[in-house]
């Protein structure tokens, strides 16, 4: 997921007394920025977070959480009953992306081509932070909590995966599902947008097929490696030329494939693809057209065979419920003040949250958090160099700032789910 910079200017800022729950969470610091950097020196691939799944369930358990494993395969839910009151979900995700880690940090990923350049391992932490606040604090609220640790975002099924194993069956309808990413904006800010947050995304493996020859004869070819180059330049035309100017989209081509060697003209190229929008007839037709094209190419070049289309992963276009959002940025805003919460505007990243309060029936409000330190990210403000000095998520340089990241995170899920848990007069 990919975020950029803010544009909505804050309010004034207005910040109240922290509530009780938070009151131990520099206490606890120490030993969740040491979660955190545990974490992220061993990152896991989806459907494989066995380790990181073990260790959620044995500090959640500690904290004197119901426990359930091996939910939607890797999964975990922890569930706290604390009397009368509305059933809160509370997501974090914490699959890795198979990425070679450029940070430098002493606690940099020691699984070899794989790191957390998503951020999941700051979630989880705040999340168990969370937890633990909740826990030690629940004298002064009442209902239920159901923390769902949801494997596999990164491909768009781990969400699905624990809908599919029975989440609401078997742990009880929520009436709000609350989540968060970190991002790279200054730790202590928070933003959230109302209405369709985050987009959809098709992710899609285009095979086209030419001939092969020699080097030498490429006259006896239908070379493949010409026609997927074509295609990708024609591909950059289907968002400035076929998607309304008033509507968001983007199309990228991540990723190109063909032959082994210099002297070689090989008989296929393959192209890896992303489409992201937040409406369903501009998603059909950037689809459409994304086809026509590539059948077009492969014709113009002669090619024998039809080109072949696979879809990798999907993600429903996640839409924030708009008084979810007033009332959970109300109460985050009350703690870290109105100006440290932000509308960052339509996000083109890509969640699968959403699919959990489809499946629930629930409101969802998920929200982004500031990662980053932010002396740092003013100064790169400052110089007009955020996209340069300011590592994004996926990038291998991404890695927010331990602590500052932690607090924020922390306090942004505590008082979010203390603004639906029932009040203790």
């Amino acid at each position: 997921m990919g975020v950029s910079s803010p544009s909505s200017e804050p309010q004034e800022p207005s910040a109240e007394s922290p509530p009780p729950a938070l009151r131990g969470l520099d206490a606890a610091l120490p030993e969740l920025v040491a979660l955190y950097r545990d974490l992220h020196a061993h990152p896991e691939l989806p459907f494989e977070e066995h380790r990181t799944a073990a260790e959620i369930a044995r500090r959640a358990a500690a904290y004197g959480y119901d426990v359930t494993p091996g939910v939607g395969r890797t999964g975990v839910v922890a569930v706290l009953d604390n009397g009368e009151g509305p059933t809160v979900l509370l997501r974090a995700d914490f699959d890795a992306l198979p990425l070679v880690e450029l940070t430098g940090l002493p606690y940099a990923s020691r699984t070899e081509g794989v790191t957390h350049a998503c951020g999941h391992d700051m979630h989880v932490t705040c999340l168990l932070g969370a937890l633990k606040l909740l826990a030690e604090a629940r004298g002064s609220w009442r209902g239920r909590i159901v923390a769902a640790f949801q494997p596999a975002e990164e491909i768009g099924e781990g969400a699905q995966a624990m809908v599919d194993d029975g989440l609401v069956e078997r742990f009880g309808t929520p009436d709000v599902v609350l989540g968060q990413h970190v991002a790279p904006l200054p730790a202590g800010m928070v933003a959230c947008h109302a209405g369709p947050a985050f987009a959809a995304t098709d992710s899609l493996k285009v095979v086209m097929y030419g001939k092969g020859a020699h080097g030498s004869r490429p006259e006896t070819s239908v070379d493949p490696v010409v026609m997927a180059a074509a295609t990708v330049m024609r591909l950059q035309t289907v968002v400035s030329r076929e998607v309304p100017a008033g509507e968001t989209a983007v199309l990228t081509v991540g990723s190109l494939r063909a032959g082994t060697v210099d002297n070689v003209i090989p008989d296929e190229a393959e192209l890896r693809l992303s489409i992201r929008s937040y409406k369903e007839d501009i998603r059909a037709r950037m689809r459409a057209a994304v086809e026509r094209i590539v059948r077009g190419e492969a014709w113009v070049a002669g090619a024998d065979r039809e080109p072949e289309f696979t879809q990798l992963d999907a993600f429903p276009v996640l839409v924030n419920d708009e008084a979810a959002v007033a009332r959970t940025m109300g109460a985050i805003g009350a703690v870290i003040g109105g100006g440290q919460v932000i509308d960052p505007g339509p996000v083109t990243g890509s969640e699968d949250v959403g699919i959990l309060g489809a499946a629930a029936k629930a409101p969802v409000c998920y929200w982004l958090f500031g990662g980053c330190d932010p002396a740092t990210y003013a100064a790169a403000a400052a110089a007009g160099t955020l996209d340069r000095d300011i590592p994004s998520n996926h990038s291998p340089r991404f890695a927010p700032e331990a602590a500052p990241a932690v607090t924020t995170g922390v306090t942004a899920m505590t008082t979010a789910a203390l603004a639906w848990l029932g009040r203790v007069e």
